[in-house]
């Protein structure tokens, strides 16, 4: 029955309550020891130190550039628009809804891989010059958001 059902035994743990006495077993240090940096509030170090030593990311060889401010489009091939029907505004909220987009990320881009046989409005952030002339030449518009 739904209203009985319960973890496995040995599933589920009991919080910890430090710092109830010392009848508890974590009284006083709680657990953590005498002194240190590790027995203090806000103790411990940050991510990536190493006792001073060079940490591993720094001893390791940078190789190239990264683009800090680098855009990234989900991407739409023309082939996938030919299931639209002909006549149809294509727009980032219809990619979606059909399961060509996941994630819009910084935009939609369409691309020109295969063929395209309808006339479609295209209202989407990118798009590529040979995917702008198919669609063009299939009697279709683009708009570029």
């Amino acid at each position: 029955m739904l209203n009985q059902l319960k973890p496995v035994d040995g599933a589920r743990h009991s919080k910890k309550r430090v710092g109830r006495g010392i009848g508890s077993g974590l009284g006083k240090t709680a657990g953590r020891g005498t002194k240190g940096q590790n027995s203090r509030s806000g103790g411990g170090v940050r991510p990536g130190f190493e006792g001073g030593q060079l940490p591993l990311f720094q001893r390791l060889p940078k190789v190239g550039f990264h683009n800090r401010n680098r855009k990234e489009y989900a991407i739409v091939n023309l082939k996938q628009l030919n299931s639209f029907e002909d006549g149809a505004t294509v727009d980032v909220q219809a990619l979606v809804q059909k399961g060509y987009v996941k994630k819009v990320l910084d935009g939609v881009k369409v691309l020109g891989q295969g063929e395209l046989t309808k006339k479609l409005t295209v209202k989407v952030h990118k798009v590529s010059a040979s995917a702008k002339t198919a669609i063009e030449k299939a009697g279709g518009t683009v708009e570029v958001i």
